[in-house]
């Protein structure tokens, strides 16, 4: 996993905006978490978590479409913030769906993430290596599992 922790003034810029947002929104209940994007146009689009007793809408998902809505082709960056004990927006790490998402729309997107304390950015590769597809849109062709060292041959017969 290649996590920086050398941050561009871009990265903290987009933290400001999901921090600003958060601090003016924030609802213990509804609005949680802030999110803010950065399209391949350069533009910034902000989401928020929006929630009720039983759906929940993830920050970085409201940012993602106000980006497409907006005609971006690709997200550049993205960072969510949530509040801290001390009421205090912090980086937050994207769940799993909002990982899955984000790649399925950049899979060079840079991610803002807490790593233990520590504001760094990783790739969205790097956390989601393995994503989600359907077997019929794979690039690649599956092998059964095979206990031990025994593989299928390209005609299925075991081999040793």
């Amino acid at each position: 996993m290649a996590i920086s922790f050398e941050l561009e003034p871009a990265d903290v810029e987009l933290y400001e905006a999901a921090r600003e947002l958060l601090l003016t929104a924030h609802h213990t209940d509804n609005h949680r978490v802030a999110a803010a994007m950065r399209g391949a146009s350069g533009a910034i689009y902000l989401g928020l978590h929006i929630g009720s007793k039983r759906v929940n809408i993830c920050a970085e998902s409201s940012a993602l479409a106000n980006a497409r809505m907006a005609q971006e082709k690709a997200v550049k960056s993205v960072v969510a913030v949530s509040m801290d004990g001390n009421g205090q927006p912090q980086v937050t790490n994207p769940c799993g769906l909002c990982r899955e998402l984000l790649r399925n729309y950049g899979s060079e997107t840079s991610v803002l993430v807490d790593a233990e304390g520590r504001v760094g950015v990783i790739s969205i590769k790097d956390l989601l290596p393995y994503p989600w597809v359907r077997a019929a849109e794979a690039s690649w062709v599956l092998e059964p599992p095979i206990a031990g060292n025994h593989r299928a041959n390209h005609r299925g017969e075991r081999t040793g």
